[in-house]
């Protein structure tokens, strides 16, 4: 078993570059499939649901090489098979992203249920929805998605909900599909916009992405692309707050400042300095940090993926801070554990109320999911003493080598590995937390 042990009390400086965005990548990657020629991915980010994606990719036949260490090129044009089993689709929930890459190439497509951070109810009935109106048929049997179409027509496709994942399934089932598809309610975030400029380069119709109407022209062919995915904008911000909470001063290079503004704004009235250049930031910290509070909400809103960092530069700061959160019914399991550093957080159902103690204490705490875990990879940083976090595969989902780039900032972190305490234990709790 992997775990970090954090040493707090150093202040962050330097130059960080953010990867690229997980988010992006993880459907570009299955998007890969609709190509009748090889595509060159580019500033593709080194973490495990990236790995998990290649090797679905590689299972189904495609042939894919590592060029360069966040390069791969891609040849679909060898997939002969076209189901994502579960032993993948549990450890990843953007799995479900090849059901409509599969089913627009092919027609045809099987993949388990997926898995990912248990954030709670998250289902697909929008993502069924949206294959439902462009021709598809479905069942689900033993946990399989089975998808079949005859031939897959543009049609209209509202929405109930504001979804990212169904918004970028129906945008890739619907691209080679015969006639116009009208996206209503459709997401906006900036990854959803970067999946349909990749798409768009390899000579689909997509226009609107990033408004709440996307149109989609279906096409008879897409040919090969040479692309490189948008930086991360969940890691820049995590990064942002880590300085924030060890009151540093870091320049964090490969960014799209526009993409942070949410963020940005947030953390000024919290009392971060925040310089904006083209390519990158500069976040600094001179005097206290004070309350706030912050609404979660889909984009250009505060991002839910930021809540847990954010609730933790609250902790350190002056007052009685309030955060809502919009999305995830689950994204406070986070709160019991920095609650062991120290923290003063009550929660009562979607609302939290923190009582700024303008410290924390090093304690052994575990990872919850993927965000849950930078949140405590900062309140470690920030703590005085030593923090051992656990279950920290949940932080490789989504995070680039982030102990080797928080170590060049100074900090003082380590990956070990240990005995697992009971092997039996460990592995059960792994299969359900995944």
């Amino acid at each position: 078993m992997d775990k970090f042990v954090v040493k707090g009390g150093r202040r962050l400086h330097g130059e960080v570059t953010i990867s690229g965005a997980k988010n992006a990548a993880v459907a570009i990657l299955p998007a890969v499939i609709l190509s009748d020629e090889p595509c060159v991915i580019e500033n593709v980010p080194y973490i495990s649901d990236v790995r998990i994606c290649i090797r679905i990719l590689e299972e189904m036949g495609a042939e894919v090489t590592n060029i360069a260490k966040d390069t791969y090129r891609i040849d679909p044009t060898t997939i002969s098979k076209f189901c994502v089993p579960y032993e993948y689709a549990r450890k990843m929930r953007a799995s479900y992203y090849f059901l409509g890459a599969l089913l627009g190439k092919f027609n045809k497509a099987r993949v388990s249920m997926p898995g990912g951070c248990p954030l709670g109810d998250r289902p697909i009935d929008q993502h069924l929805k949206a294959f439902t109106a462009l021709g598809a048929k479905h069942t689900l049997s033993q946990g399989m998605i089975d998808l079949t179409a005859d031939k897959l027509s543009g049609n209209q496709i509202f929405f109930d909900v504001v979804t990212v994942g169904a918004t970028m399934n129906a945008m890739l089932a619907a691209v080679k599909a015969e006639g116009l598809t009208i996206i209503e309610n459709a997401a906006k975030e900036p990854h959803i916009v970067d999946l349909a400029n990749f798409l768009n380069s390899m000579g689909a119709n997509i226009m609107g992405a990033g408004t709440d109407v996307i149109k989609i022209r279906g096409v008879e062919h897409l040919h090969g692309t040479t692309y490189a995915v948008i930086p991360d904008q969940i890691e820049a911000g995590t990064f942002m707050v880590a300085v924030a909470a060890t009151k540093g001063d870091v320049l964090i290079k490969n960014v799209i400042p526009k993409h942070l503004e949410s963020i940005t704004k947030k953390l000024e009235k919290i009392g971060v300095n925040i310089e904006q250049f083209d390519d990158s930031i500069r976040v600094w910290v001179d005097g206290p940090l004070v309350k706030t509070n912050v609404k979660t909400a889909p984009h250009p809103g505060f991002p839910t993926d930021m809540q847990s960092q954010i609730a933790t530069l609250l902790c350190l700061a002056e007052g009685t801070s309030i955060i809502t959160e919009n999305i995830w019914e689950q994204r406070f399991r986070y709160v019991d554990e920095l609650r062991r550093m120290g923290a003063d957080i009550t929660v009562n159902g979607k609302v939290a109320l923190i009582e700024g103690t303008g410290k924390l204490m090093g304690a052994p705490v575990k990872a919850c999911d993927l965000r849950a875990g930078a949140a405590l990879i900062i309140a470690g940083l920030a703590a005085s003493g030593v923090t051992e976090i656990e279950d920290i595969y949940h932080i490789e989902r989504g995070y680039d080598c982030m102990e080797g780039k928080l170590r060049a900032l100074g900090a003082d972190i380590e990956k070990v590995s240990v005995p697992d305490k009971a092997e039996g234990t460990k592995t059960d709790g792994a299969k359900a937390a995944v």
